[in-house]
């Protein structure tokens, strides 16, 4: 173990069934009304850099903002009228 890096590359991931759990549940209930506009769930706020795509998520449309997405995700996320917006 000669340099050893502790820290790796590690990255912190959320599944695409958790993202609601990140906002709070009247912002769900007032989206799940006006559905003109969509919530932005921003997951780098919350401590995550990955979505993966295990669970499903509600019909419902929703903009999340995250670093890495995985090819699940993204289709799950978008066949819910949502959009994936890569984050830096």
């Amino acid at each position: 173990n000669f340099h050893l890096i502790k820290h790796g590359k590690v990255i912190p991931a959320v599944n695409v069934d958790k993202l609601w759990s990140l906002v709070s549940e009247q912002t769900r209930q007032y989206y799940k009304e006006h559905t003109d506009k969509a919530p932005v769930i921003d997951v780098l706020k919350a401590g995550f850099m990955k979505v993966t795509g295990k669970g499903t998520l509600p019909e419902q449309p929703v903009i999340v903002k995250a670093r890495y997405f995985t090819k699940e995700a993204e289709v799950k996320i978008k066949e819910a009228g949502g959009v994936c917006v890569l984050c830096a």
